[in-house]
């Protein structure tokens, strides 16, 4: 088992940017996939970024690619979302969430383990 702890959000004007981070607990981190996914009101929660256990392959969802980079660092048990050129439609609560599945997961309920959200507004 896993438990995730989202930071970094917070209130930028568009253009900005932001590093959101995901601290894991335990010493099984670097076997999980990761993704990250975000919830805007009265919106379905939404793919933004995965990457594998090790780090070699990532996928983004294409409203962020070019502007989003998803990486890790195993040694700190940590996952991170840079988010540069951001827009007022990246507004959400943004969540990390881990798996063990072969494939790295894209969908919500692929995932077993999901942290709290942090939230991102970005104004215009």
């Amino acid at each position: 088992q896993v438990q995730l702890v989202e930071s970094g959000g917070g209130l930028v004007q568009a253009g900005g940017s932001l590093r959101l981070s995901c601290a894991a607990s335990g010493r099984t981190f670097s076997t999980y996939h990761m993704g990250w996914f975000r919830q805007a009101p009265g919106k379905e929660r939404a793919f933004v970024a995965a990457i594998s256990w090790r780090g070699g392959s990532t996928y983004y969802a294409d409203s962020v690619k070019g502007r989003f980079t998803i990486s890790r660092d195993n040694d700190k048990n940590t996952v991170y979302l840079q988010m540069n050129s951001l827009k007022p439609e990246d507004t959400a609560v943004y969540y990390c969430a881990a798996d063990r599945n072969t494939v790295v997961p894209t969908t919500p309920r692929q995932y077993d383990y999901w942290g709290q959200g942090t939230q991102v507004t970005v104004s215009s």
